[in-house]
Formats: structure tokens, C-alpha cells, sequence
């Protein structure tokens, strides 16, 4: 008896995989770009954002090429032992590429390139799993929201949306207020959800994009040095943010 059509399992997570062909191009335009440029850095992203992302690319685009996607893919690409290494020295960059990070291809020379990224730094809302880098009460009276100056209450028809995400709103002349202070988070503490979309709502910003750079590779010496004092605090993984292979532009 054949399977009935209605019984075909469909994922609604389905993505697409990269083809042999596609990686392939990869691996090669890494390779090409190793050739090209005089300085090779790895990257880390904190609080991950494409929209920041594709800001520094913009930035950068008439003076490095950037890449950000799978790891294992960048690693044999640039060869991880000194027998595979597509240059010389540069395998002991590619070790390094474990998880979530970026290659950086540039002739700047590195003192500019320190400076640069210790500069760009943009606030962004926290996501839900995020710990709250300040307490926020929201005081007595008016919810009010952030994205103006001044401040400015919120309408009455988003009343029924605050009461759902956890606060008890009545309507004061027509504008959703507060008998008494609620603290909508507290310092350290993770973000729930309805937390976080809150944030978001009255435009309280909790968490930095800024870009750390790890390591190190040079051309002309062919030796690799560590970057001090970059780590990045760890973020909950959010799949809108994940960068596809071969990212880069």
C-alpha cells in the first residue's frame, strides 16, 4: 500500500545545505585572498547582529576582505598543519578557528587596525538568555518609551501587549500607567523573553556589537601573534544571526 502524501514530514527549519561546488569557491577565494594581502586576522563577534556585521564590511570593503562562515571550512582552507598550511606560518592562525568567528585579510598595518576596532562599538537590545548589564524599575505612573527625546508614553493601543508581556497596566487618561514601580530586571540575572521584548519596547539598550580581534598572521614573516585582552562574554546563539558559509563581501 504506497504512503499517504499526508503523512510526508516537512521541516519548518529546513535550510538549504551548501554544495561541494559552493565550498569549493570558498576554500578557493581564501585562498586567493591569503596570496593578496600582507596581514591575516581572526576575529570573535560580540552580540552578534548581521545589520552591524555588514556595517564594518561597508567600512572596510576598499581596504580588506572579510569572511564569516563555517569554521572547519575557513581552517582547511588555510591549512591547519604545516603540511597542508597555504602559506607559510599561517597554520598556526587556522588552528585557532573554532566556533563562531571571523578571518580578516587587510594591508593596514596592525596599530591602525587595533585602534579601529576598539572604536566601533554599537549598543543593541539584549536577547531573552542575556544577563541584564543594569537593574531597570520602571517608576509609578506613564509607561513611557525611550526612543524619543524626551521620552514619551505609549499609546493606548499597545496596552493590551505591556499587560501581556508581565505588567499590570491600567489606563490613566487614556495612557497605560503603573500603580506601583516594577522592577522590569535586575542586574546579573538572566532575561526571560517577555523581559527582553520589554527592553526592547522601551528602547533600553543592554548589550555592545563590537568585533575582538584574537589573533594575528603576517606575510612577511610568516609568524602569528595573540591579541591581549579580547575575550567576549558569552551570548545565547539566536538563529536569525547565524551567517551562511562564504559570507562575505
Amino acid at each position: 500500500m504506497p504512503k499517504s502524501k499526508r503523512q510526508k514530514l516537512v521541516s519548518l527549519t529546513k535550510v538549504a545545505k551548501k554544495t561541494k561546488e559552493q565550498k569549493g569557491a570558498m576554500i578557493k577565494d581564501l585562498q586567493e585572498n591569503c596570496e593578496k594581502w600582507k596581514y591575516c586576522w581572526l576575529f570573535q563577534v560580540g552580540a552578534m547582529r548581521n545589520t552591524h556585521l555588514k556595517t564594518v564590511r561597508k567600512l572596510w570593503k576598499d581596504t580588506a576582505r572579510i569572511f564569516f562562515g563555517r569554521s572547519a571550512v575557513m581552517a582547511k582552507a588555510l591549512g591547519t598543519t604545516p603540511e597542508e598550511e597555504h602559506r607559510l606560518g599561517i597554520h598556526k592562525l587556522a588552528k585557532q578557528i573554532q566556533g563562531q568567528v571571523g578571518v580578516l585579510f587587510t594591508d593596514s598595518e596592525p596599530d591602525e587596525v587595533l585602534e579601529w576596532f576598539a572604536d566601533f562599538q554599537q549598543p543593541d537590545f539584549a536577547r531573552a538568555g542575556n544577563n541584564a548589564s543594569r537593574t531597570v524599575i520602571l517608576p509609578e505612573g506613564p509607561v513611557m518609551r525611550h526612543h524619543s527625546d524626551p521620552p514619551e508614553p505609549f499609546p493606548h493601543n499597545e496596552e493590551p501587549q505591556l499587560r501581556k508581556l508581565g505588567l499590570s497596566t491600567w489606563m490613566n487618561k487614556g495612557v497605560p500607567s503603573l500603580h506601583n514601580p516594577h522592577t522590569l530586571c535586575e542586574k546579573g540575572k538572566p532575561l526571560t523573553s517577555e523581559q527582553a521584548q520589554l527592553l526592547k519596547l522601551i528602547g533600553e539598550k543592554m548589550v555592545v556589537f563590537r568585533v575582538a580581534l584574537i589573533s594575528r598572521w603576517c606575510a612577511v614573516t610568516g609568524d602569528v601573534v595573540q591579541i591581549e585582552g579580547q575575550q567576549l562574554p558569552d551570548e545565547p546563539a539566536t538563529a536569525g544571526d547565524e551567517s551562511e558559509d562564504g559570507m562575505d563581501e
